[in-house]
């Protein structure tokens, strides 16, 4: 049975008037290597009229950003073309990679009737053979998500990317990074074979879990050790998890602002390249 490390609590961390959690870094964790970032936007509920997202025109290269829609919407937009509006239960899965400038805000029809709004954005590291890609957007609404219930509705699995419960996952990453959102309702099990080599990512945004014997509530983050293959999961209530798991990259992680490479000298030209327009030309 793989053992515990340490429990992370997110920290408050809000941006303008959104309600944001930050479970990844902070002062007690870095990175769970490959996974970099993770904020916890909401639960909210927004008035009608109101501002949206407030994620206007940036630029990233060097990792991928996987965004998890739980209440609310995300209209998408990027230098690369691509545009979507996605909602509760979709995802959004954008590799960076060489360099792009994206926008992340509320739909028109949010913007004028408000409602609940709670979003997951996780960046996840691509190894260094890979972070000069060409950028790649994928945008999917639930029903596009393979699907697994098990125990009678206790348990549902949305397959994300990798295998889960031999429903294979809705997007196949240029590395080996398998996702999932787990719901449980109240006394709902799962059991899972994780090799001890792989990190495990485990967040838990909503209610409570028992995970190999200890309990982990909403908004915290656990790190497990490289020393099992073997995870048990019980919901102590209805509750909502994020579960990743990858082998780690082990290479140099140099980030600043909204890029992400191995060398300090691959930053500098990161921002030159940006500043040189070759991330695009952002058009409203």
């Amino acid at each position: 049975m793989r053992t515990i490390k340490h429990l992370h609590r997110a920290v408050s961390a809000p941006i303008a008037d959104l309600v944001t959690y930050r479970a990844l870094p902070t002062q007690s964790v870095e990175h769970l290597d490959p996974f970099l970032f993770l904020n916890h936007h909401g639960p909210q509920v927004y008035p009608a009229n109101n501002r949206g997202l407030p994620f206007g025109p940036h630029p990233h290269r060097g990792f991928e950003t996987v965004t998890f829609i739980l209440e609310g919407d995300i209209m998408h937009q990027d230098t690369g073309g691509h545009q979507s509006i996605i909602g509760p239960g979709g995802i959004q899965w954008m590799t960076a990679g060489r360099g792009l400038i994206h926008a992340e805000i509320s739909s028109p029809e949010f913007k004028k009737t408000g409602g609940p709004l709670e979003i997951l954005q996780l960046w996840v590291n691509l190894p260094a053979k890979d972070k000069m890609v060409e950028p790649r957007y994928i945008g999917l609404q639930e029903p596009e998500i393979p699907s697994v219930v098990l125990q009678e509705g206790r348990v549902a699995i949305k397959a994300i990317s990798g295998n889960w419960a031999g429903a294979a996952g809705a997007v196949q990453p240029l590395a080996d990074i398998q996702l999932a959102t787990i719901n449980f309702l109240e006394g709902g099990t799962l059991e899972l074979n994780i090799t001890a080599e792989r990190t495990i990512f485990f967040y838990v945004v909503r209610g409570r879990l028992r995970v190999n014997g200890q309990e982990v509530e909403a908004r915290q983050l656990v790190e497990f050790n490289y020393d099992g293959d073997y995870l048990h999961v019980e919901g102590l209530s209805d509750a909502v998890l994020l579960l990743g798991h990858a082998k780690p990259f082990q290479e140099p992680i140099v980030a600043y602002g909204p890029f992400v490479m191995n060398t300090e000298k691959e930053i500098q030209e990161a921002y030159q390249d940006y500043q040189a327009g070759k991330f695009g030309r952002w058009e409203e």
